[in-house]
């Protein structure tokens, strides 16, 4: 897209954080391009009761205050998710927090679940807006003193209004969050965030599915210890993974430096990697939705090897740009074509084995 590597070039002179608040206000005015193509109905996924137009979705991060779903659906995504959300406003961490490794295709960030809070959202996904898949990723304030409290409050807040929910534990960049993971905390987290979704379900008439979203950063015990948890609970899916502390083979290694989570290319093959590792130890019932490093058909069509259900990315939309999409799920339909594949459901896991054995 020439008219897109020109506005590329622009945003690139800008600081990251602020390309970012461009990039939104281009989608809410209308700027942005739809993606114009059919309905492919082997692309259709069908997950927790969820019928998803196609198995691509953007993660959480991007649309932090729920102000452009329907915008994001539009560039040919099968669903979107918002987020993280926390009870209260939050700053997050000092600025600069976001940093460009370009030639890389890869982003850190250390933002700290910077967004508006619930009611600002709330507001933002209460008002009339298009069908489509708007899943709310959930999350705790730096200075709350009940973690658990607050994920509880988001599945309040948001329980008639979510297509599905993320518990988020994952992130590097709240200290102390990724400790929920271990095991008795996570029990804990779990028994009240579904317990409420189940109190919830009875005043709405609808019971929203759950999912956990955890780290590429684990160790086989801790993978044993949450796939445990996970198979203990009425858990409707798991999503493998956020970003990264590692910062193996990176090419610029003077942003490398930085902390924060890292995400991009090269999280793909760690984050598949704990994907098949995840798959193997919960069973083929429980869906998976694989991220990291997403940037071609081809990648996410291995995720879908790997175990994965549907996926999600978020860093290559930097360097691809809203075209990438449309161009990843046609991609998607023409490696059925070129397969003879009847339903791209048909491929989930069938290289679960060989990831599974990548060295992390």
């Amino acid at each position: 897209m020439p008219v897109f590597d020109i506005a590329r070039r622009a945003l690139f002179m800008l600081e990251p954080e602020t390309a970012h608040g461009a990039s939104i206000a281009a989608l809410k005015s209308g700027l942005v391009p739809a993606c114009r193509m059919r309905p492919d109905p082997r692309l259709a996924v069908t997950v927790a009761g969820l019928r998803f137009p196609n198995p691509l979705g953007l993660a959480a991060g991007y649309d932090k205050n729920a102000e452009v779903p329907q915008a994001i659906l539009r560039l040919g995504f099968g669903f979107t998710e918002v987020g993280t959300l926390t009870p209260k406003p939050q700053a997050g961490n000092p600025r600069p927090r976001i940093f460009r490794l370009v030639e890389d295709e890869a982003v850190i960030n250390r933002l700290g679940f910077n967004n508006e809070g619930h009611e600002a959202a709330l507001r933002r996904l209460s008002a009339p807006r298009g069908e489509g898949i708007v899943g709310v990723n959930i999350g705790a304030n730096k200075d709350t003193v009940d973690r658990i409290g607050d994920y509880v409050a988001g599945i309040r807040r948001f329980a008639g209004l979510a297509s599905y929910f993320t518990v988020n534990i994952s992130s590097p960049n709240t200290p102390g969050l990724r400790d929920l993971q271990a095991r008795d905390s996570l029990a804990a987290l779990l028994s009240a965030t579904l317990g409420a979704r189940d109190e919830e379900a009875l005043r709405h008439g609808r019971g929203v599915p759950v999912f956990l979203k955890i780290a590429p950063d684990l160790t086989e015990e801790g993978m044993d210890d949450i796939a445990a948890e996970i198979l203990s609970h009425r858990l409707d899916g798991l999503i493998v993974s956020n970003t990264t502390l590692a910062r193996d083979g990176l090419t610029d290694r003077q942003q490398a430096n930085e902390a924060g989570g890292l995400s991009g290319k090269p999280l793909f093959r760690r984050s598949t990697a704990v994907l098949a590792r995840m798959r193997k130890r919960i069973g083929t019932a429980l869906p998976i939705i694989g991220v990291g490093g997403i940037s071609s058909a081809e990648t996410a069509l291995e995720k879908i090897r790997a175990g994965a259900d549907l996926v999600q990315l978020y860093s290559s939309m930097v360097y691809g740009g809203p075209g990438l999409p449309g161009e990843i799920v046609k991609g998607l339909a023409r490696s059925l074509d070129r397969l003879g594949v009847a339903s791209i459901s048909d491929l989930r896991g069938i290289e679960t084995e060989r990831w599974a054995a990548e060295a992390l």
